[in-house]
């Protein structure tokens, strides 16, 4: 269970998960009529700043499992894992912490190094070659993306309603090419919440992992 959840991270969902997109420049000539959609997508998700709802998660093996998010932009979000995992992702704004409740253990990732930070920036950058390809159906629009700066060769692909342009799911693909998708559902957009929701106790972090030594 810990390597399919810190496989998000290292390799490219929560991100769970999860994920809110802001308004992006889109500079791409080679995908012609599909770089409007790609704006429309984009400039709808940049007046949303907080989203939460419920996951479901299918690693590269076919496991399954689910939970809760919770997204605040930019930075900021927490995945709370089903019972019985015991996992929680969470991310302040600088760093991302898994914790594993069951077995006590903490480990902390700065949020640039993440493939979380693409999906939780003020804006996603749609220039700069980042977008490998965007196709669009009746149902849905999707967007291939990638940035060797954040995570190397992996990938991240979103899935959009193509009406209503709301998010309904990722998949992060390795540079093994294996995959991890995230479904979400139940969301709420433009709630509150309290900032304890996305606080990391450094100073337990790091106790936990001094005992580890």
């Amino acid at each position: 269970m810990k390597d399919r959840v810190t496989g998000i991270l290292r390799r490219g969902v929560t991100m769970v998960a999860v994920a809110v997109i802001a308004a992006g420049a889109f500079a791409s000539p080679s995908l012609g009529a599909t770089a409007e959609s790609a704006q429309r997508i984009a400039s709808h998700f940049s007046s949303v700043r907080t989203m939460t709802g419920e996951f479901v998660q299918f690693g590269p093996r076919g496991e399954q499992t689910g939970g809760k998010f919770y997204i605040e932009r930019p930075g900021k979000i927490r995945f709370d894992y089903e019972e019985p995992s015991g996992f929680r992702v969470t991310s302040d704004g600088d760093s991302v912490v898994i914790q594993n409740r069951k077995l006590n253990t903490a480990d902390l990732y700065p949020l640039s190094k993440t493939p979380l930070k693409l999906l939780l920036d003020e804006r996603i950058d749609l220039s700069g070659g980042k977008v490998h390809s965007v196709k669009q159906d009746d149902d849905l629009t999707t967007i291939k993306m990638v940035d060797k700066s954040v995570f190397g060769n992996a990938t991240i692909t979103m899935m959009f309603d193509s009406k209503s342009y709301d998010l309904r799911q990722w998949t992060i693909t390795d540079a093994q090419g294996k995959d991890t998708t995230v479904m979400i559902f139940n969301v709420r957009q433009g709630v509150t919440f309290d900032p304890s929701v996305f606080r990391i106790d450094y100073r337990r972090v790091d106790e936990i992992n001094r005992q580890k030594r």
